[in-house]
């Protein structure tokens, strides 16, 4: 799917986005979003976009990954009157979850979701701001499918191009769209 962004709107993204060199340590360029998201205009249009491509994936639930992507995931969810779902660090959700481990650089982590929030019908679209290594976005999408959910695809802010999470990401998403508002 190509994802709905004209030039005008791909310039006012990239002109909001601020690279933060060394951080969070020595020989990162960070990419931080908070300039896009303080300006009403570029944050209306990252929404409207995103809006556009839940409606071409079909989407009845909108996920978005802690933390960034619940900032970016929830207005779209309101926007496109369906449902949102966080998914969330392993420990934050009270009640019955569904949790997936993931490998990080060294070591692991773990997400989890309600285990009621998703069930079988369900579209879902994953949002979140950054794609990198992929773990986090492959792990939700275990998510969504153990809950009996389907993957209706993933969409991104911005795609970190040097790094492997396109490629991690293509078995897990068996077909499912994956979209990069802007590729760095």
């Amino acid at each position: 799917m190509t994802p709905p962004l004209t030039e005008d709107v791909r310039g006012l993204l990239l002109s909001r986005i601020k690279d933060v060199p060394d951080y969070p340590k020595p020989g990162v360029m960070f990419k931080d979003i908070t300039p896009l998201l303080a300006d009403p205009k570029a944050f209306a249009a990252l929404t409207d976009t995103l809006v556009e491509l839940a409606g071409q994936y079909g989407a009845t639930k909108i996920v978005g990954l802690e933390a960034r992507g619940f900032i970016l995931a929830a207005p779209v969810a309101v926007q496109a009157g369906i449902g949102f779902v966080p998914v969330r660090k392993a420990g934050k959700l009270p009640g019955a979850t569904l949790a997936q481990s993931y490998e990080l650089e060294y070591g692991t982590a773990e997400i989890e979701v309600h285990a009621e929030d998703l069930s079988a019908g369900d579209r879902v679209m994953v949002i979140d701001d950054v794609l990198a290594t992929g773990g986090t976005a492959g792990a939700s999408l275990e998510l969504i499918r153990r809950a009996g959910a389907d993957v209706a695809g993933v969409a991104v802010l911005m795609e970190l191009s040097f790094l492997p999470g396109r490629s991690r990401l293509a078995g897990a998403l068996d077909g499912a769209p994956l979209d990069a508002l802007i590729v760095v």
